[in-house]
């Protein structure tokens, strides 16, 4: 049992919490103390500070399985630990599915939340980084991370790409599957786009090496690589990338602020402890 101190959100949580039923505790990322050590003896111990990804984080207290939980380092803000479940694990599994040293990695959507950690994780792992957005202000700061080179779209891409981390999928998906290499892999991390992708006739027959496109969802057990990802932000070399922080009685500001994309990276909200106020 945690008590959290800090949640965040994830773009394709909000867009859906509405079609949850009602009553529905909603959220997957937190960070807090341990208020209970599991019965087994698994996990942390009472006191520790940890980083959790369970079904329920928006809240005041939290229960996850103790294979969802990772210990903060003690240079690490409890704020920026709660932006790294959903998105860092999803970019950490995603780019880990193929060998990325020395390949040419395409990340879409690339100034949300998957985006920015994915750019850092893919050039810390050896890769050429490109990163695409839909307007040259979503492009800032995307540089720094570690992208080789920013696009608008898909505009200026002229070879072929290794492994394509799509968040956006509509058109741009089935344009992005034609720049995909012999033996490339295209994962479908998100779908910011309210249009279907429509590929043309033959567009998925190759004679070749084949070309593959997966869907992602592996959350299970994410505690090693949630404590990787702690381990690497700790040592300077992840960036936590929160752009939005306030109170969680502002949750209402800060999801239409993340659905109208006037947030690059990830929104934290502070939780009030049970009890107080």
């Amino acid at each position: 049992m945690i008590e959290v101190r800090h949640i965040s959100l994830n773009r394709g949580e909000v867009a859906f919490a509405g079609r949850r039923p009602a009553g529905t505790v909603h959220g997957y990322d937190a960070s807090g103390v341990v208020i209970r050590a599991a019965e087994d003896g698994t996990g942390p111990a009472v006191g520790a500070r940890v980083a959790a990804f369970g079904a329920g984080a928006w809240a005041q207290r939290m229960a996850v399985d103790s294979t969802a939980v990772a210990e903060v380092p003690a240079g690490v803000d409890l704020a920026h630990a709660a932006a790294l479940p959903m998105a860092g694990v999803t970019a950490l599994r995603t780019l880990r599915s193929r060998d990325i040293l020395g390949r040419r990695v395409l990340i879409t959507g690339a100034a949300g939340g998957v985006g920015r950690y994915a750019i850092q994780l893919a050039a810390l792992g050896g890769a050429h980084v490109i990163a695409s957005v839909g307007s040259p202000a979503r492009a800032e700061g995307l540089a720094e991370l570690g992208a080789h080179e920013v696009v608008i779209g898909l505009r200026g891409i002229e070879r072929p790409v290794d492994l394509i981390l799509d968040n956006v999928g509509g058109p741009q998906l089935a344009a992005a599957w034609e720049l995909l290499a012999p033996g490339g892999s295209v994962q479908n991390i998100g779908w910011a786009s309210d249009q279907p992708a429509v590929f043309e006739p033959y567009s998925l027959f190759f004679v070749g090496e084949p070309k593959t496109m997966m869907t992602f969802g592996d959350v299970r057990k994410v505690g090693p690589d949630l404590g990787t990802l702690l381990e690497f932000m700790a040592g300077g070399r992840l960036s936590p990338e929160v752009d939005w922080r306030g109170s969680w009685e502002r949750v209402t500001e800060a999801a239409r602020a993340l659905l109208d994309r006037r947030i690059a990276g990830k929104a934290v909200l502070d939780v009030e402890p049970a009890g107080t106020g």
